[in-house]
C-alpha cells in the first residue's frame, strides 16, 4: 500500500485547493503553538499583560477554525472526493477541531496566570511547569510536522510521547498536593497551577489525536481508542 498523494489529481485547481487547506492548518497550528508558549510564560513569570494577549488571541484561533471548516465544506460539495481525498478532508476537519481545543487550553493557562497576578505574592509556579510546557509544545510541533508530511511513522513516534507527558503531569500534581499539605496558605495559588498543568496535559492528548488522524489518512485505519502497541502494529503491517 503506497502512501496516498493528494497532489496527483488531474485537476490542478483541486490540487491547489487541498494545498491551500493544508497550509491554513499549519498556520493555525503555528499560532496555537505560540499560544501555548506565551500562556506558560505568562504563568511562570506571572505576567498579566502577556496573559491578556493570549486570551485575546484565542479569537484568532477560533476564526481560523471556522474559515478552514468552511473551505472543507466547499471542497466536499464541489469535488465530492472519494478514497484518500475524502480521508484527507476528514483528517483536516478533525485536526482543526483539536487545534481549536488546544487554543482553549492555552487560554485556560493564561486565565490562571491572570488570576495569579491578582493574588498576593507567594510561591512561584513550579519550574517543572515550564519543562512540561516545552515538552508539550514540542509534541504539538512534531504532530504538525507529521501532518505536513503525512508521515505515519513520525506520527506514531509523536503519539508515544503522550505517555511521558502523562508521567510529568502526574509528578507535578503530586508536588502540588505536597505543597498544599505542607502550607495551607498556598492552596489558592497551587490550585491555579494545578488547573494550568491539567490544561497542558490535555494539549498533549489533542496532539496525539492529530497523530491518529495522520495514521488514518495514510493507512485508512481508525486507530483511535486503541493501545500504543496496537497502533504500532497497524502502522507497520504494510510491509508484511
Amino acid at each position: 500500500m503506497n502512501t496516498p498523494n493528494y497532489k496527483s489529481h488531474i485537476s490542478s485547481v483541486f490540487n491547489a485547493e487541498l494545498e491551500d487547506v493544508r497550509q491554513r492548518v499549519l498556520a493555525m497550528g503555528g499560532l496555537v503553538e505560540q499560544q501555548i508558549v506565551d500562556a506558560t510564560k505568562a504563568l511562570t513569570e506571572v505576567d498579566r499583560v502577556l496573559a491578556d494577549q493570549v486570551i485575546r488571541n484565542d479569537e484568532k484561533v477560533n476564526t481560523m477554525e471556522v474559515m478552514i471548516d468552511d473551505e472543507c465544506s466547499r471542497i466536499l460539495a464541489r469535488r465530492q472526493p472519494t478514497a484518500s481525498d475524502l480521508r484527507l478532508v476528514y483528517a483536516v476537519i478533525k485536526t482543526i477541531t483539536d487545534l481549536e481545543r488546544m487554543g482553549d487550553e492555552a487560554e485556560k493557562v493564561a486565565r490562571m496566570a491572570s488570576d495569579l497576578s491578582d493574588q498576593e505574592r507567594g510561591m512561584s509556579p513550579l519550574v517543572e511547569v515550564g519543562h512540561l510546557s516545552r515538552h508539550v509544545s514540542q509534541m504539538v510541533r512534531d504532530a504538525l510536522d507529521s501532518f505536513a508530511r503525512m508521515d505515519a511513522e513520525s506520527a506514531l513516534a509523536c503519539a508515544a510521547e503522550d505517555i511521558n507527558i502523562d508521567r510529568e503531569y502526574e509528578a507535578l500534581m503530586r508536588q502540588c498536593i505536597t505543597f498544599m499539605m505542607e502550607d495551607p496558605r498556598t492552596i489558592r495559588r497551587v490550585l491555579d497551577i494545578m488547573w494550568a498543568v491539567r490544561a497542558l496535559e490535555r494539549v498533549g492528548d489533542h496532539a496525539r489525536n492529530i497523530c491518529e488522524y495522520v495514521i488514518y489518512f495514510v493507512k485508512g485505519k481508525d486507530v483511535r481508542h486503541i493501545s500504543l502497541e496496537a497502533m504500532q502494529r497497524e502502522v507497520r503491517e504494510e510491509g508484511e
